[in-house]
């Protein structure tokens, strides 16, 4: 029976992707890919020909129902994004939902995901956590980082290097600067980095820095009181 494949890629290394993903990979009919160009790469290195399709956030609204009749009519197809696993922080989801809607089965492989090294990396505790992924830019950021005031449980947000200090500023505003926190940024690849400390610590060493690269990982330990 035709399926709808989610396929975990590498989020920097490119040895970072399992056997079974690779061979999927290469026995699809077609690859949904959030950038043909990066997703490109990682099919040319792994001598994999299957074509690919663009699939992302500015078209995704308009192409699921056509790649969910294409699945209906026996074409099997794949799902990945630039870096990690789609459907976290990236497009996917409504694709899924309208497959299961229409019953179509749905296979997500294990894989790489940012979030669950630099959780471990963090030092913090990781047996109870939530996910919030990229707060928002303006409308319901004070909101949302007011309803984590009291989140007793460790928090994980992803942020880009040209927002990092903006939002480690708004943490201690709102969490206080004594509270401990990690950054990951750039896992997995030869510039990887993970600084710990106090989120004021942390503001200190992020504005003295001269580049700020890569994609970013904020772990922030929950309200102890």
């Amino acid at each position: 029976m035709p399926k709808l494949f989610i396929v975990p890629t590498p989020i920097g290394n490119l040895e970072d992707i399992t056997l079974r993903a690779i061979r999927i990979l290469k026995e699809t009919d077609l690859i949904l890919a959030e950038d043909t160009r990066n997703t490109g790469k990682l099919l040319k290195h792994y001598n994999i020909e299957t074509k690919l399709f663009s699939h992302h956030k500015f078209n995704e609204h308009k192409t699921v129902k056509s790649i969910a009749e294409r699945i209906l009519n026996g074409e099997n197809i794949a799902l990945v994004t630039d870096a990690g696993t789609p459907s976290i922080s990236d497009p996917g989801f409504l694709l899924i939902r309208e497959c299961i809607r229409l019953g179509i089965d749905v296979e997500c492989l294990p894989g790489a995901t940012a979030f669950v090294p630099a959780l471990v990396n963090s030092g913090l505790p990781s047996d109870n956590f939530c996910f919030e992924g990229f707060l928002p830019h303006k409308k319901g950021r004070q909101t949302k980082l007011q309803s984590l005031v009291n989140e007793s449980r460790t928090m994980i947000f992803y942020e880009s290097p040209f927002r990092i200090i903006k939002t480690l500023e708004d943490f201690s505003k709102y969490f206080g600067g004594e509270r401990k926190a990690s950054v990951s940024r750039e896992l997995t690849k030869v510039y990887e980095e993970t600084t710990r400390g106090t989120i004021l610590q942390l503001i200190d060493y992020y504005k003295n820095k001269s580049s700020i690269k890569g994609e970013i990982v904020v772990i922030v330990e929950g309200n102890k009181e």
